[in-house]
């Protein structure tokens, strides 16, 4: 199933059900909060950067040499960055840990959400140091420890994209921009399994769309074409 950018697979689909989420599912939750709440806010100036594009600034020894094919920073308040703990750049979906840098350009902070803490602090730490050489300005780091910690071994990808979804709509894009807002998770209950069945629901609805999209444009029975031709008279 392709939506827009990203192309899902059934092998993505099937991790959502129980499994450790593949690079593809967090994109695809990315590029649906823009398309479905991002652009509803048309003012916001936050970017939701991509696994793969997280992974290549971690591991690309000069991080400016990505500017051209990163994102235009230069008016962008807020930073999302999925954080993998792969080190291999030969081996794909590689890793065994996702967590979350969400980075205040405005304010200067880093902050690191992390559902196993602290597996994957240094790696975060690593990624905020790149983020401010292309900024060119210094950013603070925090290692959040009251994160919300997961229960099992799989579920630190649902945790990345619900973790995402609440800070962009309720701390970022709903706030009084004249009042201070705390960036912490502390006592905020993420509910894994219901995530799961959220995103299949979201992919399944796309599906069904795409489908009757596809029906209307093939069906003898759509919608005909007008001419643009004036008519002839006879």
């Amino acid at each position: 199933m392709k939506d827009h950018d990203v192309r899902l697979t059934k092998e993505d689909v099937d991790t959502l059900k129980n499994d450790w989420l593949t690079d593809n599912c967090i994109a695809f939750w990315e590029e649906y909060l823009e398309r479905e709440e991002l652009s509803q806010y048309p003012n916001s100036n936050i970017v939701l950067l991509r696994p793969s594009m997280s992974f290549m600034l971690m591991q690309t020894p000069d991080p400016l040499t990505l500017k051209s094919a990163l994102p235009d920073f230069g008016k962008t308040t807020h930073i999302f960055l999925p954080i993998n703990d792969c080190h291999n750049v030969e081996v794909a979906e590689g890793g065994s840990h996702w967590s979350l840098l969400l980075v205040s350009v405005i304010d200067g902070v880093a902050f690191h959400y992390d559902s196993l803490s602290p597996s994957n602090v240094e790696d975060a730490r690593h990624a905020t140091r790149r983020i401010s050489q292309l900024l060119d300005r210094p950013l603070r780091f925090t290692n959040l420890d009251d994160s919300p910690q997961q229960e099992n071994g799989s579920d630190c990808g649902v945790y990345v994209c619900l973790q995402m979804k609440y800070l962009l709509l309720r701390r970022l894009l709903k706030a009084n921009a004249q009042s201070k807002v705390t960036m912490s998770m502390a006592g905020r209950q993420i509910d894994a399994s219901g995530g799961r069945k959220e995103m299949l629901k979201t992919i399944e609805g796309f599906r069904k769309e795409g489908e009757r999209r596809r029906s209307r444009s093939t069906s003898p029975f759509g919608k005909k074409e007008h001419s643009k031709s004036p008519p002839r008279i006879e």
